[in-house]
């Protein structure tokens, strides 16, 4: 059964080292933080373009739903394969991914910590 990812309340932001008995779902989390949008200094996770991810551990299967932060991103095709490779490498999963525009992402949705860094309060 899949299990969905979608908060972080038990993992901290910080993206050193893990520890040796990391879950699946930690590794995937730590790999996508450690993926950075080349025009902004905060990961993918963090700026709030993963939507999900599905892990399956009988079929050691992953699938990740993104977002861009705009249809048009210079870097559509780079950043999806930077994050389904970072979670294949670091979960030994095969992995898919789906991008999607729906729901758009919004600087609004962002985490406080992230529209502190970027400026925007």
């Amino acid at each position: 059964m899949p299990i969905e990812i979608l908060t972080d309340d038990d993992l901290q932001t910080d993206t050193g080292t893990l520890s040796a008995d990391a879950s699946v779902s930690e590794k995937a989390i730590h790999a996508l933080r450690n993926v950075y949008d080349p025009e902004l200094p905060i990961n993918i996770y963090d700026l709030g373009l993963i939507y999900k991810v599905d892990l399956n551990d009988t079929a050691k299967t992953a699938h990740i739903t993104m977002t861009l932060t705009a249809p048009n991103c210079p870097v559509a095709e780079e950043l999806p394969r930077q994050a389904q490779n970072a979670v294949a490498n670091a979960t030994g999963y095969a992995t898919s991914l789906t991008l999607t525009f729906d729901p758009p992402w919004k600087k609004e949705n962002l985490p406080l910590e992230a529209k502190l860094a970027l400026g925007l309060l």
